[in-house]
């Protein structure tokens, strides 16, 4: 236990999945994998953020951001109204964060809530205009989060012209 628990804290990385965990510790009966994650929720050093998700550090420091790109286990990239919001294209500040996925789903997770739109598999994996972060986020560039607002709203209205 002392092996996986200093394997685990010696990680850059903050969120993790499941299979995240088992791949890190080598563990492939997933009776074992269930029983070591509980014991480490137990002794505090793994927090159960979703079904399947975990993080070595209290949600409220993690970056909301991150957490939602991490939060389905997905495809998805960051865009729409909070990237427009980001860059002054919109005034109004989004009350969720939003993604595109090939899911429509919205999940709350401590003080936030995210927002996964379902966009067409023939746009969702064109990469023109993302761009991945340096943990591995994707980020929609303003042009691509304008066209991804036009395709859920084709009337949507923006404050700031491109």
């Amino acid at each position: 236990m002392i092996n996986k628990l200093d394997i685990l804290l010696k990680q850059p990385q903050k969120i993790y999945h499941t299979d995240d965990l088992r791949i890190l510790w080598g563990i492939t009966k997933p009776s074992t994998l269930h029983q070591t994650i509980s014991r480490l929720i137990k002794k505090g050093v793994l927090i159960k953020i979703h079904k399947g998700l975990y993080c070595t550090i209290p949600i409220s420091d993690l970056d909301p951001i991150e957490l939602g790109f991490r939060l389905i286990n997905r495809f998805c990239y960051l865009t729409t109204e909070t990237v427009l919001a980001q860059n002054g294209i919109i005034n109004q500040s989004p009350n969720k964060i939003t993604f595109v996925s090939n899911i429509s789903q919205k999940i709350t997770v401590g003080d936030n809530t995210f927002l996964y739109r379902q966009l067409s598999d023939k746009y969702l994996y064109n990469s023109d205009g993302i761009s991945p972060q340096s943990n591995g986020v994707l980020i929609a560039s303003v042009a691509r989060a304008k066209s991804d607002m036009l395709y859920f709203q084709p009337s949507y209205y923006f404050d700031k012209k491109i």
